[in-house]
């Protein structure tokens, strides 16, 4: 049970996959109602023909409920973008889609993963530490819409006291392959 008391995502309700094009639409629309300047389509579609990046989709009864980019480079994953929908925040969307980056990272060889986070935003910065994210800096005014700092985070997922994260994946179901 989440904290809300409304029911958690469990693989039974949909599973994770990569995002296509098809996708865009249900995207967009989680994205422009959750942040004050949102990624465009441009930057989306950027992200889906990138080489070196990876995009998923979370599904509720075939409905994208959350989303998650991230870009594989040499030994480091960096979380680009991790959006839910918001009736189905505090219910273990984003965490379910960190596993999937996680697995999918050190399935690949990654041994760190960064991120940027707005100070402001306590529950992701939370959630990162959960997943043993430290922060290790800041970038001055990050955040052009607000002149916002980001706390640079960083985790070794690489070492053996980390690795339980990319089987524990496992349970959600996830295959990164697909």
């Amino acid at each position: 049970m989440a904290l809300n008391g409304l029911p958690t995502y469990t693989p039974a309700d949909g599973g994770i996959r990569n995002m296509t094009t098809d996708d865009l639409e249900a995207v967009l629309a989680i994205e422009r109602s959750s942040y004050v300047t949102p990624w465009s389509r441009e930057m989306f579609r950027s992200e889906l023909f990138s080489d070196i990046c990876v995009n998923r989709v979370i599904l509720r009864e075939n409905e994208v409920v959350g989303y998650s980019c991230f870009a594989l480079v040499v030994d480091e994953v960096h979380l680009r973008n991790i959006t839910v929908r918001r009736e189905w925040r505090h219910r273990g969307v984003a965490t379910v889609l960190l596993h999937d980056m996680i697995r999918t990272a050190l399935e690949q060889g990654a041994v760190f993963a960064t991120l940027e986070v707005r100070p402001s935003n306590m529950e992701a910065v939370e959630l990162y530490h959960h997943f043993g994210f430290s922060v290790t800096g800041v970038r001055p005014g990050y955040y052009g819409d607000t002149g916002e700092d980001a706390l640079i985070m960083w985790a070794d997922i690489g070492n053996s006291d980390y690795g339980w994260l990319g089987r524990e994946a496992d349970y959600y179901g996830t295959d990164a392959k697909t």
